[in-house]
């Protein structure tokens, strides 16, 4: 399956994609107008699972709303091994906001990890829409702060906690992705072995 794109107004289901993006957390608190004022500039994405839908490195990045299947945000080294920094699923959003404010390139890639649909538009052009409107500004500026903590309590989960806790923390903070997030994605995720994993899980110790 190759990657499909299309502007909102023209994609076939874009009736079904309006109302997803009513429910998008940083969306949801928008009139109407407001909405229709984005619309105009959105992209609709279906892309498979592997599809990379930022390169790590790049200066032109894009703001990312998730309205189908689950995305991973990796760092990779020279050497081409990578590191899951966090997912998001429906109703989430992805972006390199930060890098765009610094000016410096994105320091991640943003990968699906299932069949995904996402909506997107050039990020410049979202930070525009949201200068006039301080409360939707306020809310995605809390949701990046968000994620970069969460980041943050997952690097230091890595280094304090053992398999069966950095999996318990998993299964007590996102129930609703144990099952949808492949087995090897997850045991790459928490830094341990997928068959660690299918282990901890059978066991009932986590």
């Amino acid at each position: 399956m190759a990657r499909e794109t299309s502007p909102l107004a023209e994609h076939p289901e874009r009736n079904v994609i309006r109302l997803q993006l009513k429910q998008l957390r940083i969306l949801e608190g928008l009139g109407d107008d407001d909405r229709a004022a984005l619309e105009p500039g959105l992209t609709v994405i279906d892309a498979p699972k592997g599809e990379f839908l930022l390169l790590q490195g790049v200066r032109d990045m894009m703001q990312y709303f998730v309205l189908g299947g689950i995305l991973k945000r990796v760092v990779a080294n020279p050497d081409g091994k990578e590191m899951i920094l966090r997912f998001a699923d429906e109703r989430d959003m992805e972006t390199s906001y930060a890098a765009w404010r610094t000016g410096t390139p994105t320091p991640y890639g943003i990968v699906c990890v299932t069949k995904a649909r996402v909506a997107c538009l050039p990020l410049p052009e979202w930070v525009d829409f949201l200068e006039s409107r301080p409360q939707a500004k306020q809310q995605f500026e809390y949701d990046v702060m968000l994620g970069m903590t969460e980041i943050m309590a997952h690097t230091i989960t890595l280094h304090l906690l053992d398999a069966p806790g950095r999996v318990h923390r998993f299964l007590r903070k996102h129930p609703e992705l144990v099952d949808r997030i492949p087995k090897k994605e997850l045991a790459s995720y928490l830094n341990i072995a997928p068959e660690t994993l299918s282990r901890l899980r059978h066991s009932g110790k986590v």
